[in-house]
């Protein structure tokens, strides 16, 4: 009779468990910001562990946010399609709508902006340079117009697309 034989430990393969794979994010920190540190661009302030619209204090650092480096790029996190003929009939409106919802949420984060707005024949796409921003403005249009939303989240592209049509 053969004896069973143990690995010795750290050794076997453990399959009970997942484990979070890295993902690269050309544009995240690369570690903690001396603090305060403000944005060259657009003057957001990193203070506490956050961005914010605080005025910087005289001595701060400065570098460039994520959210201007991406605008400045042209790399997008998110995009909104909007398809139908409300994007013709109410074009005012609805793009006064999708700002409106920009500045709420860029109120509370900073790096949540819409980089571009353009016009496209398979409709208006919206260019943002947050994953949460797309979902927020395709809400608002279904909340004010109805129509149908679709999301979609690239978990391996990091990247968010919300179609919104009416």
């Amino acid at each position: 009779m053969a004896a069973k034989t143990k690995s010795p430990a750290g050794l076997g393969a453990r399959r009970d468990r997942t484990v979070q794979e890295y993902q690269h994010d050309t544009y995240k920190l690369r570690g903690k910001l001396k603090e305060p540190t403000v944005c060259s661009g657009c003057g957001a302030l990193f203070h506490k562990g956050r961005w914010t619209w605080v005025s910087a204090p005289e001595n701060a650092a400065e570098i460039v946010c994520p959210a201007c480096l991406r605008i400045r790029d042209k790399y997008p996190k998110g995009l909104v399609t909007i398809k139908g003929g409300v994007k013709d009939e109410q074009h005012e409106q609805v793009i006064g709508l999708v700002e409106n919802t920009e500045a709420i949420e860029k109120k509370e984060h900073p790096l949540s902006r819409i980089m571009s707005i353009e016009t496209r024949p398979e409709g208006l796409v919206i260019f943002t340079t947050d994953t949460h921003l797309p979902r927020r403005i395709g809400e608002a249009l279904k909340h004010a117009y109805h129509g149908s939303l679709e999301l979609h989240y690239d978990k391996a592209e990091d990247f968010a697309r919300v179609t919104w049509m009416k």
